[in-house]
Order: C-alpha cells, then sequence, then structure tokens
C-alpha cells in the first residue's frame, strides 16, 4: 500500500484487506473523538451471549499515554525491583509509540458464569476488539491489537478498575500510518478446516 490505510469498497473487502499497522508504522493524528465514537459504537455490536456486556474500553491519549508509562514502570519495578534503567526507560515509552491506546477489558460477572463460562465473556471483548480493528481500518487509520506482560499484570488491572476473574484483553495501538504497510500473504482457510 502507499502508506495509508486500504478504504475498503465493501464489508467482504474490508474484511480481506485489514491488516495490523505495527506501532513503529504508527504516527498522529490520532482518531478525532467522532471517529473514536464510532469505532466504539462498532464495539458494542460484538456477540455477547446473555447481554452480558462485559467490555470496559479506556480510552489513553495525550497526557495520560505519560501516566501509562508511569503505571507500567511501576509494575515493572514491582515485578522486578533491580530492573535496569533500559528497561525502566523502555516501559515508560512504550505507550508513546501510537498517538491512542485503547485498553479493552473484559469485566467478568462470575453470577452468569454457569451458563455463560467467563471464556466467552472474554471472547467477547475480543470480538468488540476485532470489530474497532476493522472501523479504524474502513477509516484509514492504522491498528494493531498488543498485550504483552502489562496486560496480565495485577498491579496494572488494578489501575483499571478489574479484580479477581476480569482480564485486560489487549492494548488497540492507533494512529496514522506514517509508511508503507505491506500485505501479508495470507494462508489458505482449506488448511485448517474439516467438513463434517
Amino acid at each position: 500500500m502507499d502508506g495509508s490505510a486500504k478504504q475498503p469498497q465493501s464489508l467482504r473487502d474490508g474484511l480481506l484487506n485489514r491488516l495490523s499497522v505495527p506501532p513503529r508504522l504508527i504516527d498522529g493524528p490520532a482518531p478525532s473523538r467522532a471517529d473514536i465514537d464510532d469505532m466504539l459504537a462498532a464495539a458494542v455490536c460484538a456477540p455477547d451471549h446473555g447481554a452480558i456486556r462485559p467490555w470496559r474500553f479506556h480510552v489513553i491519549q495525550g497526557d495520560a499515554l505519560r501516566r501509562l508509562g508511569d503505571l507500567f514502570v511501576e509494575a515493572l519495578q514491582k515485578r522486578e525491583p533491580d530492573a535496569p534503567r533500559e528497561t525502566i526507560e523502555k516501559e515508560q515509552n512504550r505507550p508513546l509509540r501510537a498517538p491512542l491506546i485503547i485498553a479493552a477489558c473484559a469485566k467478568i460477572d462470575l453470577s452468569r458464569a454457569e451458563k455463560i463460562p467467563a471464556v466467552e465473556q472474554v471472547v467477547a471483548v475480543a470480538s468488540a476488539c476485532q470489530n474497532i480493528l476493522l472501523a479504524a481500518h474502513d477509516k484509514g487509520y492504522g491498528a494493531m491489537l498488543l498485550t504483552g506482560i502489562n496486560a496480565r499484570d495485577a498491579h496494572v488491572k488494578a489501575a483499571f478498575g478489574l479484580e479477581g476473574p476480569d482480564e485486560i484483553v489487549g492494548f488497540i495501538y492507533m494512529g496514522t500510518p506514517s509508511g508503507p504497510v505491506f500485505e501479508k500473504e495470507r494462508p489458505d482457510p482449506a488448511e485448517f478446516t474439516t467438513i463434517w
């Protein structure tokens, strides 16, 4: 592609042409508030068994990105009190790789878990993430869903108001593609499909 996300001509095109754009290829501007609202509207249309609505989205930009870096450093220092300076700086700067991050969290309703297990509630949030990624692509933004140790860290989870079985499903880094985004070879679905 020529440096901007491919604009789909149809839903099928959007699905087949969506690409993960790594943070090193993301720059400003960030999506507008209206575009963010549209993406979140798409997110809450995801499949959700029992209408539990387990998703919680935290939109992080501007000075909040630095605060997220501070949080990542705190978590690192709790895990590794003697972490080297380079590692601390890497964690501090991790959120600054994109002008916008959406932290997608799953607030698990254990009272419904017998019929709708926690994994189904996490899947609902993962589906919401895919809708955000598709909507971002449709609007010409680059985005990538990342997890890593911070998504599993108890200190980070607590800062997002999560407890017990709750999960950070991922951090969606998003902005404007800063350079060419090359299509990757897609697998043949027949390799993964069995017809019964």
